[in-house]
């Protein structure tokens, strides 16, 4: 995995959590939701189906653990996940916490509003409760 190269948007976009068997966890930087993308380190992969088998399982398994640890950080009443990829395509999942009332509730956060970067400590406070509940 040495070779991976992230997609220039995803990191300018996001912070890195952690690096986990098969995915880079990042926090999206858009404070309005506890928002994170998970990004298999492999290169010219656009969809699920292009991943091996085993690959597909690691990133079920790597979204099901930063889902579970997300809602019991945030207490969040729902979890979005999703995979787009219409911009930026290289894939990547997204595992939003949502709670009733949101901003954009109950509607897609995609394209709501503009986003609303996290100051460092937040930033930091988050990334570090989600990598301890990992």
């Amino acid at each position: 995995m040495g070779d991976f190269k992230l997609n220039e948007r995803l990191e300018a976009d996001s912070h890195l959590v952690s690096i986990l068997g098969l995915c880079q966890l990042r926090l999206l930087n858009d404070s309005r939701w506890p928002w994170f993308i998970l990004v298999p380190q492999r290169n010219d992969i656009s969809e699920t189906h292009q991943l091996t088998p085993l690959d597909q399982t690691l990133l079920t398994f790597e979204m099901n653990e930063t889902a579970r640890a997300l809602q019991r950080v945030t207490q969040c009443t729902k979890i979005n996940i999703g995979a787009l990829g219409n911009i930026v395509r290289q894939l990547h999942m997204h595992v939003i916490a949502r709670n009733e009332g949101d901003a954009a509730w109950p509607g897609p956060v995609w394209g709501f509003g503009k986003a609303e970067p996290y100051d460092t400590k937040g930033a930091k406070a988050l990334m570090s409760a989600i990598a301890k509940e990992l």
